[in-house]
């Protein structure tokens, strides 16, 4: 299930190292990358490269994207601090002058990098939690199925994009399949036009509406989430409800709502390719802003067991206890 593209600085031709690369190797490429970087030094940047990097981008390329499109947007490196392991890849956590960002870095046998990643920056004054402190609800009356969910990118791809990471993919099921009937007619699918409620008490901070539905299989990345709600809660956490139903919100901006109230139907707008809901919590309004958070839920029957501050993760079933 596809849902969400994120614009990204730059990409390489992805060839990842394979086996454990020492990390003192890793350490002295992102000391030399960030040396060279901030000295304006693009070409010996390029000569970091190996062959395959050189090739999908040129030297003049190269040149002119961390000229134009790097430094004058985000400014000199201060700091690049490893976070953690993508694939084989390297990912260090980096403070620019004006922004952060994740780059990711992969190195070949030769120690070469073969494989180069700049996140969307995001703004410095944004506090960056790790998870919800308000207590939260399942977003449906009825039980639900995790399609995707979870802290890895095996269990949650979401996990991969800084700004979505630990978001979830929620459908409904019945014998092993998410509809019954044409799968190319979104009534087909049991979780379209299922009502999708609040998870807590909060402030509606942004309403998007006007998205047509896709007909299942096709994508609209022009608008992303599609019809979308995203609520605030007093803790200033976000809450972003993506691919409602073309015309189903019911709440507007600046609203209260409460625990449970309904915000709208799930549906399959925007950059979605089947019916299904997609929650996230964010620490700003802007998903491109953004840093995703974890989002536990209090009180809820997992595969039908009572669990309270849980986690779900993919192929759960999840359900408030009424």
């Amino acid at each position: 299930m596809k849902l969400i593209f994120t614009v990204v600085l730059f990409i390489s031709c992805w060839s990842f190292a394979q086996g454990q690369e020492e990390l003192g190797n890793y350490a002295n490429a992102a000391s030399e990358f960030m040396s060279l970087y901030n000295n304006g030094d693009y070409e010996r940047v390029f000569g970091l490269f190996d062959d395959d990097m050189k090739k999908a981008m040129p030297r003049e390329q190269t040149i002119r994207f961390f000229d134009q499109n790097v430094s004058a947007l985000m400014g000199n490196i201060n700091e690049m601090k490893f976070y953690e392991l993508k694939q084989g890849a390297h990912v260090y956590r980096t403070s620019f002058e004006r922004s952060i960002a994740d780059i990711t870095i992969s190195l070949n046998p030769q120690n070469q990098i073969n494989g180069l990643f700049i996140s969307p920056p995001k703004p410095l004054d944004l506090l960056v939690f790790e998870r919800n402190t308000t207590k939260m609800i399942v977003p449906f009356n009825e039980e639900c199925f995790v399609f995707w969910g979870g802290t890895t990118v095996e269990q949650n791809y979401h996990v991969a994009e800084i700004s979505q990471q630990f978001a979830y993919d929620m459908v409904m099921v019945a014998d092993g399949s998410s509809y019954k009937g044409d799968a190319s007619d979104n009534e087909s699918y049991y979780v379209f036009g299922k009502e999708v409620i609040s998870v807590c008490d909060a402030r509606v901070a942004k309403v998007i509406t006007g998205v047509k539905d896709n007909t299942p299989g096709e994508l609209n990345p022009e608008q992303l989430t599609g019809n979308t709600v995203i609520l605030e809660t007093a803790n200033n956490e976000f809450i972003l409800y993506a691919h409602l139903k073309k015309g189903s919100i019911m709440v507007e901006e600046g609203q209260d709502v409460v625990q449970g109230e309904v915000l709208g139907l799930c549906g399959n707008s925007g950059n979605s390719s089947e019916p299904h809901l997609h929650l996230s919590l964010q620490n700003d309004l802007e998903m491109i802003n953004s840093t995703g958070a974890k989002l536990y839920f209090d009180k809820l029957l997992v595969n039908g067991e009572e669990k309270e501050d849980y986690l779900p993760v993919k192929e759960d079933f999840i359900k408030n206890i009424n």
